[in-house]
């Protein structure tokens, strides 16, 4: 009978804790969807290698030629995605971690913001309507994942 409840009661405890450990929108260890963060900042989102990856704060991001892994490398927070590379929006209009389709993205001011854009709904669109209020909302609400 301990044990109908033990293991659930595991499972929930492991999926918070698991949540909280990384703020990183990632999968199997690989951020961005595998697209170089650099390529945003050159021309367009391309699809990065794993023979050019950088393992950076325990994450790999991948990187489409050694010249984009090099830039990274040398100044990696000029290039990161807000928010963890999760939806800007969805962090400044409600505080929660949603995730984006990496051909949905905008530069501000040198930064780099990553959208949902699926089933209809683009969030860019709603983002560019109120972009100075969501910014100031999402950095607040941004706070909440990464000051614990």
């Amino acid at each position: 009978m301990k044990t109908k409840f033990l293991i659930p009661f595991l499972l929930l405890m492991s999926s918070i804790l698991f949540s909280q450990i990384s703020n990183i929108n990632e999968e199997n260890g690989i951020a961005n969807y595998g697209y170089d963060v650099v390529s945003y900042f050159t021309g367009k989102p391309q699809q990065g290698s794993a023979k050019n990856a950088v393992k950076y704060q325990g994450t790999d991001y991948y990187f489409a030629n050694s010249e984009n892994k090099a830039k990274f490398q040398k100044e990696p927070g000029k290039y990161l995605p807000q928010y963890g590379g999760y939806c800007a929006f969805a962090m400044g209009d409600y505080g929660k971690k949603v995730d984006v389709n990496p051909k949905t993205y905008k530069i501000t001011n040198g930064k780099l913001y990553l959208f949902y854009n699926k089933l209809l709904t683009n969030t860019l669109t709603s983002w560019n309507k109120d972009e100075k209020n969501l910014t100031i909302k999402a950095d607040k609400n941004w706070k909440k994942f990464t000051t614990k």
